[in-house]
């Protein structure tokens, strides 16, 4: 043992020993534990047969999770409004206490228009849904369903090289991707902990799902208040969810057979009783220990960062603001992907909170000097030609907020928890480079037809 150990770090060693005890543990199972259509009575048996097979299994957990969603996005519109417009009454109160204290200009700018702003909208946007998803999600796991949803995705995963309980820590992220990544420690087995944690940024947080909806209609040239249009909208989000699963799978088996090769560990899970739920312990895990904590991390990197943009759109180089020598500088490459220079600065701008990206493109495209937003999809619609959209523009705007970097709660949340900064610069560069490819790909395709 000691040989072995001294060609493996300690990580690896450990994740040879878990995966050595779930193989075993299975040889086990298999030769001594027996199975009988008797034993197929109980009512816990006689649901599992029907969420578990391979008929119903995954319809049915389709259906939940878009339930899930559909109630999230319907559900936080109304409470978004209402906190939004009270933080932004507050922003209003601030300038007026900036004034009679006759302070300066450029410190109620980068304090009020800069911190407070990009703060009031990361809270605005990011509270509601998650104090949706986050108790939905956290009922499904106090009834026992989501080992059921493990136990039908295991078989995927497997395949792909990473473990079954991944399909938790992904659901998670729909949600938020930072809760993904902390939900990761139900994983024994640290490399496929890592997968999992690598991974976890393709599928889209609730922070990226306002940017996706907009550029949808968008493409579509939809209307705010046209259904028909608005249900298209919907069919292509749903497109690019399953889009960022699939790239899930695709970039875990890449991970599994390269700089994480090793052996998946058996998933080998008794599938616990279904249980009544208690909804103190729903509200204080999915508020206080998920809701809470996320949005704590989020706020503290919005804050500083909403300093810096407001200070780059608001120094000047010549006659030009450094935030409009950035853009310049980035937009042959950006071309290249199907995007410009300001899309791809508002999103690296963005990194911080990705509900903060747009506000960035509208404030970079008009010269306002600070953040702001448009409200009507036909403004945005009339803006964004103005300025050279494409249906292809749109197209990769939504891939590349789809596929690209975590958010910097995100970022900050994987090196704490892989006590990593090289992990936290992976996390960063894979995702990236996905999207800078697929942009890339779909931009030459698009050439080839048009």
């Amino acid at each position: 043992m000691s040989d072995y150990s001294h060609t493996l770090s300690a990580d690896q060693f450990r994740d040879h020993i878990v995966t050595s005890l779930y193989k075993r543990a299975k040889e086990i199972e298999e030769a001594v534990v027996t199975y009988s259509k008797e034993n197929k009575s109980t009512l816990d048996d006689k649901i599992d047969s029907i969420l578990t097979s391979r008929l119903f299994g995954f319809p049915i957990m389709l259906l939940i999770l878009a339930l899930i969603f559909w109630i999230t996005i319907v559900g936080a519109n109304f409470p978004s409004k209402i906190l939004a417009d009270l933080l932004f009454s507050l922003e209003d109160k601030l300038t007026e206490l900036f004034i009679n204290f006759n302070a300066p200009s450029r410190l109620h700018g980068i304090v009020v228009l800069g911190m407070y702003r990009t703060a009031a909208w990361v809270i605005s946007v990011m509270l509601p849904p998650m104090a949706i998803f986050f108790p939905c999600f956290t009922l499904l796991e106090d009834l026992g369903y989501l080992p059921r949803v493990a136990f039908n995705l295991d078989r995927i995963f497997k395949k792909a090289g990473a473990h079954g309980k991944q399909a938790l820590t992904m659901a998670m992220g729909f949600g938020c991707n930072a809760a993904g990544v902390i939900s990761s420690r139900i994983i024994d087995s640290p490399r496929e902990r890592l997968i999992a944690i690598l991974t976890n940024n393709f599928v889209p947080c609730n922070g990226r799902f306002p940017t996706l909806i907009a550029i949808s209609m968008i493409l579509i040239g939809a209307s705010s208040d046209s259904l028909l249009n608005s249900l298209f909208a919907s069919g292509l989000v749903v497109l690019l969810i399953l889009l960022g699963i699939a790239m899930t799978f695709l970039i875990s088996f890449i991970a599994s057979k390269s700089f994480l090769k090793g052996t998946p560990s058996r998933f080998s899970l008794e599938l616990p009783p279904y249980r009544k739920p208690q909804i103190g312990k729903i509200i204080i895990r999915s508020i206080f220990d998920r809701t809470l904590f996320v949005l704590g991390r989020a706020v503290a990197v919005a804050l500083p960062a909403g300093a810096i943009t407001w200070l780059l759109a608001n120094i000047s180089i010549g006659n030009t603001t450094i935030l409009n020598h950035i853009a310049n500088f980035l937009d042959p490459f950006a071309l290249w992907i199907g995007l410009d220079g300001v899309i791809l600065l508002a999103f690296f701008l963005g990194l911080p909170a990705n509900e903060i990206v747009l506000p960035i493109i509208f404030m970079i495209y008009l010269s306002t000097g600070s953040m702001i937003e448009i409200d009507s999809i036909e403004e945005m619609r009339q803006l964004f030609l103005a300025k050279g959209w494409t249906h292809l523009t749109c197209l990769n705007v939504m891939l590349f907020s789809l596929l690209h970097f975590p958010c910097g709660t995100t970022l900050w949340t994987i090196k704490k928890e892989t006590q990593s900064v090289k992990w936290a610069l992976a996390s960063f560069i894979i995702p990236t480079l996905t999207a800078i490819l697929i942009c890339f790909i779909s931009t030459q395709i698009a050439s080839l037809f048009f």
